[in-house]
């Protein structure tokens, strides 16, 4: 049944990042570009929007000026019906310091929650990948009578130690029974014990408890002021916090596939591999759900486009998201996401990577395995990604996973001759989506073969064997 409850949303985006350097070298955490087309924070605003959440504050720290301007150009609502997304960075209200952590956040800035008047305050993280109707949640919430909810997602045991772990009461699994920071180990769930309930970050409170809590919070000298680790322990102290599992949020348009997905991108490997659940044909996140859609500004860009190169160099993209604006100019991309006006030259290839905003492909480089954030251009016969000890000797991020990194607008030196043909090596090869479209069809992959020859040949590389002329 609906909730005649004025609800007031709070967004925490002042986080550093830390750990997705160099792409939060120049922008704070939930500015970093996503899915070709979005900001990790346009995840959180779209949930609340689509849920019917439509006053909105934004709190902001560090490096805030381009995730500023993208709520100020994409998220405008109609103010004449009391509808608003508003950035509000950190004023410096009670006191010199800056936000000491979130719950601080949130105690500096408790003229919104007055000035607003709320009964609910639904209180959201900027950094994670995931559908979800709150209004189910406080629905929950207000049901309970509990005076904090924790939104829960299951993870697998072996993960506990990544995560604040919630324990449920054994007479009411929807009370919480003990809050834990990333303990070692921890109770499997009754309904499966492979599993625990790991906290999301979001949480719907009673407006009046919250700033009750706040204000015992802020005369504490034990705390770190931080909303996971001090407030909602607080509460679990006082019997009155209860947990929400997100198993349960039905949302229109999903399925058994994606209805659960939730992803934490607060490091490169996570960043990177929720990229890759995107390009699947079953995608395991679907961006194309209609029925609760993911908004964000739209670019003037023009249309994408493939075409051929000098030397009939075919431009293609298979199992790859392109925004507008790209350009694929007799260049193959293959299990990548490119975003906006990315330009591929002819003969290179871009194979299982992440290139953000106007980078610029040489002819007959090669790109593999890499995130490379806005504005860099990749020089032609460029190898990326292929050899990490020249990845590093070139200032480049390299992960253990393998995954190299480059920064908004790095300089790529020009390849040296061993560097080329490291490229060139590259070049000969089929992509993987064709050669399993062909490999029972032997007449199919002879014209196969040929054409990675002509892609080849067009910037002088010959494939093995091949006469010379």
């Amino acid at each position: 049944m609906p909730i005649n409850k004025k609800v007031l949303a709070i967004v925490l985006a002042g986080g550093e990042g830390n750990r997705l350097m160099p792409l939060t070298a120049d922008r704070a955490k939930p500015a970093v570009p996503f899915a070709g087309s979005y900001r990790l924070i346009d995840f959180a605003i779209s949930n609340l929007v689509n849920s019917r959440y439509l006053q909105i504050v934004v709190l902001t720290q560090y490096k805030s000026h381009s995730l500023d301007r993208h709520i100020s150009e994409a998220w405008r609502m109609s103010t004449q019906l009391g509808n608003y997304v508003a950035s509000v960075p950190a004023q410096q209200r009670v006191g010199k310091s800056w936000f000491l952590g979130s719950a601080n956040a949130i105690y500096q800035s408790l003229n919104l929650i007055h000035d607003a008047n709320p009964d609910i305050v639904v209180v959201v993280g900027a950094d994670h990948v995931y559908r979800m109707d709150f209004a189910q949640m406080v629905e929950q919430h207000v049901l309970s009578g509990a005076k904090a909810t924790v939104a829960a997602v299951r993870q697998p045991l072996n993960m506990a130690n990544q995560f604040g772990v919630i324990e449920v009461d054994q007479d009411d699994p929807q009370k919480i029974a003990a809050f834990v920071e990333k303990p070692a180990t921890t109770p499997g769930l009754a309904a499966d014990p492979s599993q625990f309930l790991a906290s999301m970050g979001n949480y719907v409170f009673d407006a009046d408890a919250l700033v009750a809590a706040l204000h015992v919070d802020a005369e504490r000298l034990d705390t770190k002021h931080d909303m996971g680790g001090d407030i909602i322990p607080y509460f679990v102290s006082q019997g009155e916090a209860g947990v929400y599992d997100f198993t349960l949020n039905d949302i229109p348009g999903s399925t058994d596939r994606d209805r659960t997905y939730w992803r934490d991108v607060g490091t490169i490997d996570s960043f990177y591999d929720a990229h890759m659940d995107l390009i699947s044909p079953v995608p395991i996140f679907n961006l194309y759900n209609s029925e609760w859609p993911i908004y964000t500004r739209q670019s003037i860009s023009p249309p994408a486009k493939f075409v051929r190169g000098e030397g009939n160099t075919v431009g293609s993209a298979l199992d790859s998201i392109v925004a507008s604006g790209c350009v694929i100019s007799g260049g193959i991309v293959e299990g990548s996401v490119l975003s906006n006006d990315v330009f591929v030259g002819r003969s290179s290839r871009v194979l299982d990577s992440v290139l953000m905003d106007k980078v610029n492909i040489g002819e007959g480089a090669v790109v593999k395995r890499a995130i490379i954030d806005k504005n860099v251009k990749v020089p032609a016969g460029a190898a990326i990604g292929l050899d990490h000890d020249l990845d590093r000797a070139r200032g480049f991020k390299v992960t253990e996973s393998g995954i190299t990194v480059l920064s908004k607008g790095q300089a790529v030196p020009e390849p040296d001759e061993a560097e080329r043909a490291l490229a060139a090596d590259n070049l000969i090869l089929v992509p993987d989506a064709v050669r399993a479209a062909t490999e029972t069809w032997s007449e199919l992959r002879n014209s196969v073969d040929k054409v990675a020859e002509v892609q080849a040949a067009a910037v002088g590389v010959r494939m093995p064997g091949s006469a010379k002329s």
